[in-house]
């Protein structure tokens, strides 16, 4: 209930007390039914006048969609970010999957058919590997003049 407790309700109770006084206390707390009365009347009127302007499809109407307490913000964010992002990467991401998958088989067999070629040309009974090495893009080479980005500095 608009996130009071029952102490913090109690405390109102004793701070109403002090200030008004045994003997006015009756008649406001009064006063504090009648409006409270009032505002159950009021509520339950626009209710029936809504039925009313609404007709047969009021009926039909889910109210719990519109229940603000089912609703995470941060789930909602989330979820409207990343939706067209999976939309539009999914093509790519199994386009991309049919190719390594195929990659990877031609690699195999034309890596086992060369190690084979090798083998028997060489004569010997294991294939031959020949590693080349790259130069790696973070290695430092001193002939290499040091990139300079304008947006960094």
């Amino acid at each position: 209930m608009l996130g009071v407790n029952g102490w913090e309700i109690v405390l109102v109770a004793l701070i109403a007390v002090f200030l008004l006084g045994p003997d006015r206390m009756p008649e406001y707390a009064a006063k504090l039914a009648r409006g409270i009365r009032k505002l159950r009347v009021m509520a339950e009127g626009a209710k029936g006048q809504l039925k009313d302007q609404l007709g047969p499809e009021y009926e039909d109407i889910n109210w719990r969609q519109y229940d603000p307490r089912q609703y995470d913000p941060r789930r909602i964010v989330k979820e409207a970010l990343l939706e067209p992002i999976d939309d539009a990467i999914s093509p790519v991401r199994d386009e991309i999957g049919s190719v390594r998958s195929a990659g990877s088989l031609k690699g195999a067999a034309a890596g086992a058919a060369a190690g084979a070629a090798a083998a028997t040309a060489s004569g010997a009974s294991e294939p031959a590997v020949y590693i080349s090495k790259a130069p790696s893009p973070t290695e430092w080479d001193p002939s290499r003049p040091t990139p300079y980005d304008v947006d960094a500095t």
